[in-house]
This record gives C-alpha cells, sequence and structure tokens, in this order.
C-alpha cells in the first residue's frame, strides 16, 4: 500500500483536495439549505410547511446518485454548462439537505414548547424566538445526528467518482484500473477517507460531551 503513496501520491493527494473541497461545499449548502426547509416545516404559515414538506420527502426518496446524474446529464443539456464536480456537489448537497432538514426539524421540536410562548409573551416576534431562543437549544440537541450526517456526506461524496468529478475515489479507480492492485488502491483511499472523517467523529463526540455537561450544570 505504501508504494502507492510512493508511486501515485500525487494524484490520491489531488483526489484527496477535490473530496474535501466537495465535502465542505456540501456542507455548508446543506446546514444552510436544510436549515431553512426545516424552518418551513414547523412554520405557522401552512404554505410553507407543504412546500418544506415536499422538498424533504422528494430528496430524501430519491438515490443521490440520481440526483447527481440529473444535474451532470440534464441540466447542461437543457439550461446551463456545468462539470462534474460542480454537479455532484450539487446533487450531494440537496440530498444532504433533506435528512439535515428532517435533524433539525427534530431538534426544534425536542425544545420544551413553553420556551417559545414564554419568549412571545416577553414581545419577541416569531423570528426572533426562533433565532435567540429555540436555534441556540436546538443546535446543542442535535449535534450528535448532524454529525453522523456530515460523516455520511463525506462518504457519500465519492459518487463524484461517476461524474469524473476528479475526487478520491474517481483517482483510486483510475490508479486501480491502470496498476491493477485493487486492494492495495482501494486500502490508500479509505486510509485518507478516515483522515476526514475520524477527526469530524472525535469533534462531534468533543461538543457532544461538553454541550451535555452544560446542561446537566444548569
Amino acid at each position: 500500500m505504501f508504494d502507492i503513496f510512493a508511486n501515485y501520491g500525487g494524484q490520491l493527494w489531488s483526489g484527496f483536495g477535490y473530496t474535501l473541497l466537495s465535502s465542505l461545499y456540501a456542507l455548508i449548502g446543506s446546514l444552510v439549505v436544510g436549515t431553512i426547509f426545516a424552518l418551513f416545516e414547523i412554520s405557522p404559515n401552512k404554505v410553507l410547511r407543504v412546500i418544506g414538506h415536499i422538498y424533504v420527502e422528494i430528496f430524501r426518496n430519491i438515490p443521490l446518485l440520481v440526483i447527481a446524474m440529473i444535474f451532470y446529464i440534464v441540466v447542461p443539456q437543457y439550461i446551463a454548462k456545468i462539470d462534474g464536480f460542480t454537479a455532484g456537489t450539487i446533487g450531494l448537497t440537496i440530498y444532504t439537505s433533506a435528512f439535515i432538514a428532517e435533524t433539525v426539524r427534530a431538534g426544534i421540536e425536542g425544545v420544551p414548547v413553553g420556551q417559545m410562548e414564554a419568549a412571545r409573551s416577553n414581545g419577541m416576534s416569531y423570528g426572533q424566538s426562533m433565532i435567540h431562543i429555540i436555534m441556540p437549544q436546538a443546535i446543542k440537541i442535535v449535534v450528535p445526528p448532524l454529525g453522523n450526517q456530515f460523516i455520511n456526506l463525506v462518504k457519500n461524496s465519492s459518487v463524484l467518482a461517476f461524474l469524473a468529478g476528479f475526487d478520491l475515489m474517481y483517482q483510486g479507480n483510475v490508479i486501480a484500473s491502470t496498476t491493477f492492485r485493487t486492494t492495495d488502491t482501494y486500502f490508500a483511499v479509505g486510509l485518507l477517507y478516515l483522515i476526514i472523517t475520524l477527526p469530524m467523529s472525535y469533534g462531534m463526540r468533543y461538543l457532544e460531551k461538553k454541550w451535555s455537561a452544560e446542561r446537566s450544570e444548569d
């Protein structure tokens, strides 16, 4: 395995960079989009609730590869030209945001109803109550499941390999087909994925323990 790094390290690290970049873009995008649609789902406005529910149900139940292929094949054909990296990242963002929306929604609903009622009775608007009172508490509740979603996002970024996205899995496939050393190549690829996912896992555990301790003190 180590001679794979020695001979093809540049190629692997290039793929690592693309994977990291796609994951970062999709992480930020899916968190923003997912939070917005989570707020839609619990909005007092019936139209927004329906929109949020439809979005989540559609994209949560369509395979990631199908969504990515739509952006890779259909969108360039009828709307605008985009490359495999962009198509895969957009697909990954949309797919993950549907799961994040459900996670955030559950976290918001986990905050006692009395918190919102108390905020409104003190003169806060619905939006102010949500931003200043509910969301800070909900975020602490949803850290563990959000961490799992973010780790799944990194692993799911391998979908870029099907779209010529030049990610880590794509480079691994190229190396394996060139050298015929599939075992060593994919062990090397797996190790590089661990470099991304393990720190995320331990970071989320740290935050979970820290905030659990703070809640216990309160």
